[in-house]
């Protein structure tokens, strides 16, 4: 029989769950990748620091494709649904659209939601944290941006660059 790997897969949880349902999951013993900001909210009397997912209703988990480990992951409160592919199967999210994602928010780069692109020219990042990461450069201004997508949320990041440090691929 051949051995399960583990791939990355993308849930949807109930809207604002998406802390607990990590919390629930890793503690049931399930990898699971919440990608989230901080920013600071503003009310009238107050500012206060607070963290926001960066793709509201959606987390990643790290399992075997296997009937348990599904049904474990599906069974946990807040778990709406996992995302398949066009033949009813979980779709694997690529390993090199979550590994940018985790880099960026554990190197507390500035990191926001950017409109999902598909085409684009492509480019790698030559040198720093962030090498050998591809991404889509995007010039706002006088600032440029690598966006990240993640196909199958149809959802990017963009994460501000300096473009002395990119190539085209």
């Amino acid at each position: 029989m051949a051995e399960l790997t583990a791939n990355w897969y993308a849930i949807y949880v109930k809207s604002r769950h998406e802390f607990k349902v990590v919390e629930r999951l890793t503690k049931s013993g399930i990898e699971a990748f919440l990608p989230a900001v901080e920013r600071i909210r503003k009310w009238k009397d107050r500012k206060k620091l607070i963290k926001f997912p960066l793709f509201p209703g959606y987390l990643f988990v790290r399992i075997e494709q296997s009937y348990d480990l599904i049904l474990r992951t599906l069974k946990t409160p807040g778990v709406v649904r996992m995302l398949y592919n066009a033949n009813g199967q979980p779709e694997a999210v690529p390993e090199d659209q979550i590994i940018p994602l985790k880099i960026a928010i554990e190197n507390k780069k500035e990191i926001d939601p950017y409109p999902y692109l598909k085409e684009g020219q492509t480019v790698r990042i030559k040198s720093g944290a962030f090498q050998g990461i591809t991404g889509i450069l995007k010039k706002k201004e006088k600032t440029h941006y690598l966006i990240v997508s993640i196909d199958i949320l149809k959802r990017s990041v963009c994460i501000k660059i300096d473009t002395s440090l990119v190539e085209l691929v």
